[in-house]
């Protein structure tokens, strides 16, 4: 199979998933801005806590082909936690979105549990920002079995940009900045 019928099959598939919209190749040029703003973007202390590592587009990124796609609110987002907590190498704490999981760390005497954010150890945090290396707010690479299932690919990848990478993409897009909608980017190799 050729390479573009291999990656339209792919965005066959991306497109097939619930609230998957739109879909877009990124060219080199657009992956070496969102390596730019990635970078940017980790230099800004998120969610009030520590810097960005955007680990699952750094990922995305080094891939063969990428592909952005926006996404309505139905998209369901790949299982696991989107947001793990480190300070240094040692993880403290995660996003949990099962509710009921919620609801256990809740009764746990020593976690501190901030809307749907796990910290390991109620001093953890407070003991973890004084350090000046601060936390890391690492966003994983995901999977996507979708197009994981597809023969003619390997090492299938995803990753949610930061804000300015995602306003770059709908603007690559041409699509109209709405109310809930966002970008997820895909990447994946050729199997040779």
């Amino acid at each position: 199979m050729e390479k573009d019928d291999v990656i339209e099959k792919v965005m066959e598939e991306l497109k097939k998933i619930k609230g998957v919209k739109d879909t877009y190749v990124l060219a080199e040029k657009d992956k070496d801005r969102i390596e730019e703003l990635e970078k940017q973007a980790s230099e800004m202390t998120l969610m009030g806590l520590g810097y960005g590592d955007n680990q699952g587009v750094k990922e995305v990124i080094k891939s063969d082909i990428v592909i952005a796609f926006t996404t309505t609110m139905e998209y369901e987002w790949p299982e696991g936690p989107n947001v793990i907590l480190k300070h240094y190498d040692e993880i403290i704490g995660e996003e949990v979105n099962d509710p009921e999981e919620l609801k256990r760390w809740e009764c746990e005497e020593n976690t501190l549990v901030i809307g749907n954010l796990v910290i390991y150890g109620k001093n953890t945090l407070s003991s973890a920002m004084k350090d000046p290396e601060k936390i890391a707010v690492v966003m994983p690479p995901k999977d996507c079995p979708e197009v994981s299932r597809i023969t003619e690919v390997t090492d299938v990848k995803l990753g949610s940009p930061s804000p300015p990478s995602d306003d770059f993409i709908k603007d690559k897009m041409e699509v109209t900045k709405e109310q809930g909608l966002g970008t997820f980017m895909l990447g994946f190799n050729f199997d040779d």
